[in-house]
């Protein structure tokens, strides 16, 4: 036995390190997706084609106090916790694909004391021998060891997908950030936005009841009829009944930034309820070119990594048609005394050199490749899907981000155009040389452009906001290693072992 040891188990061992270059399957190769050479859009032309600042993108904008919340968001979130949250369960996953690279070994160890009955047969043949049957001890203890060797891969297409799967779940982690940080600055646009709608229609409300008072103090002096009293006050009633509109879209906007960063509904109110501005956006953007997409957008990045890992599960299956070699290793220890353990008298071993061939399993093996390819041919389909998308949504947010400042523009016109009116027909109406009517739909007119002309200014920033996020922004491009994706605050709370971070676990 131990000379069959000596040969059979170092040749097993040779063998598996001269067949371990052998892998089945497929080698994944990033596929090519042809993209255009610059956008489509012809407002695309007018912008920077340089690789935008993907990282602080909001920045730009100038509002400290977005910024703010932004850092805030990203220690708090409960959508990015469980992002990470993934990762680590990611990587965990990976390394118990890793430990089947490796040995397993088991130890056990079991101590008896017993005594035979006399009526037992054992205990009959001890007793019929003239020998009396006393109480003893039984001391023993083992190892066992299993290795199983993978001469056809499918341990290393294992973990050639637990890998991709680990990076996938990074870019999957980096995708909810720039979500997280296009979805905290629009919940603070829509609150300033708000704000602003409700400042312009309680100073209109005020007007339009300086007006009501003018009509008032003019029919009392017989100058107008009533009926010029009752179109004022319709119009001041229509003007104030917008407002508990706009307070209830202004409290959901407030909600929204607080569950955003972590916290309860309300939260945020009394801090943001200081009327900023809407932020500013900068006068020229940088767009870069269609390919860089599948470099900086992490659900492209995502989808290539799901592909990766699936193309290496095709030779993971097909490694099941071959057989499976392993090497079993046993060590025992039994003496009656402890001490005895561990005498020459007491060791017993065996080595067992194994081999497992499925020859015949009804089709399924060939069937699993079967389903391992075609879910291989579909993530390449989501792939491809995934350039497309993201293409999309540029060039829709390059020609809405445009056309929205157009409009914007003149929208702004207009309102310079609807104050002159006001003023003018109000002078008119009080020389008697116009109606009251038109007064009236002067300032209503004024009211209607004010309205829409800061709902305009705010769905420029909330368009720039959703360019930036169909860009990729939001990450840093050039750090390769998934442990310090997350940002410098979250780092250095992690450093104080707060939950939240992808390093914390290492």
């Amino acid at each position: 036995m131990s000379k069959l040891a000596r040969t059979v188990g170092p040749g097993i061992v040779a063998g598996a390190a001269l067949l371990q270059g052998c892998l089945l399957g497929p080698n994944y190769v990033e596929p090519e997706i042809a993209t255009a050479d610059a956008w489509q859009s012809a407002v695309a032309a007018e912008m920077d084609q340089e690789s935008p600042p993907i990282t602080f993108w909001w920045e730009s904008l100038g509002d400290s106090v977005l910024t703010d919340l932004i850092r805030r968001a990203e220690l708090a979130n409960l959508d990015l916790k469980s992002a990470v949250s993934r990762v680590r369960e990611s990587r965990a996953a990976r390394g118990i694909t890793r430990g089947d690279y490796f040995p397993s070994i088991t130890l056990s160890g079991a101590y008896s004391y017993f005594q035979l009955a006399e009526n037992s047969p054992a205990g009959q043949i001890i007793v019929g021998s003239g020998e009396t049957i006393e109480a003893d001890d039984n001391w023993q203890a083992s190892g066992d060891v299993f290795w199983e060797i993978d001469l056809f891969g499918r341990i290393r297409r294992q973990n050639e997908a637990a890998g991709a799967q680990f990076q996938a779940s990074i870019e999957d982690y980096r995708d909810v950030l720039v979500t997280l940080y296009a979805e905290v600055a629009a919940g603070y646009v829509d609150v300033r936005t708000f704000q602003t709608r409700l400042a312009f229609a309680r100073q209109n409300a005020e007007l339009q009841r300086e007006t009501v008072q003018l009509t008032r103090d003019r029919f009392n002096a017989g100058l107008v009829s009533g009926l010029d009293v009752s179109q004022a006050e319709t119009n001041l009633a229509a003007t104030e009944a917008e407002i508990p509109t706009l307070e209830t879209a202004l409290n959901s906007s407030l909600n929204r930034v607080a569950v955003l960063l972590g916290e309860q509904p309300g939260a945020v109110h009394f801090e943001l309820s200081d009327g900023g501005v809407i932020p500013t956006p900068p006068d020229s953007i940088a767009t870069g070119l269609p390919a860089e997409l599948l470099r900086r957008r992490p659900d492209i990045r995502r989808a290539e990594r799901l592909l990766a890992a699936q193309t290496a599960l095709i030779g993971a299956a097909k490694a099941d048609l071959f057989p499976t070699f392993s090497l079993t290793g046993i060590l025992e220890l039994f003496a009656p005394t402890a001490g005895d353990l561990f005498t020459e008298e007491s060791v017993g071993w065996s080595l067992v050199p194994g081999v497992r061939w499925n020859i015949f399993s009804g089709g399924k093996i060939r069937n699993n490749i079967k389903v391992q390819e075609a879910r291989t041919e579909q993530l390449l389909y989501f792939y491809e899907q995934s350039v497309l998308l993201a293409i999309e949504e540029v060039e829709n947010a390059l020609v809405a981000f445009e056309q929205e400042k157009r409009r914007r523009d003149r929208l702004s016109e207009a309102v310079t155009a609807a104050q002159r009116s006001v003023d003018i027909v109000r002078t008119q109406y009080l020389s008697g040389l116009t109606d009251f009517q038109r007064y009236l739909d002067s300032e209503r007119a004024l009211f209607q452009q004010q309205d829409l002309l800061s709902a305009s200014e705010g769905q420029v920033v909330r368009n720039l906001i959703g360019l930036n996020k169909a860009l990729g922004g939001g990450w840093v491009l050039e750090d390769e290693d998934p442990d310090r994706q997350q940002t410098a605050a979250v780092a250095a709370d992690a450093s104080a072992g707060t939950p939240g971070s992808p390093d914390n676990d290492r």
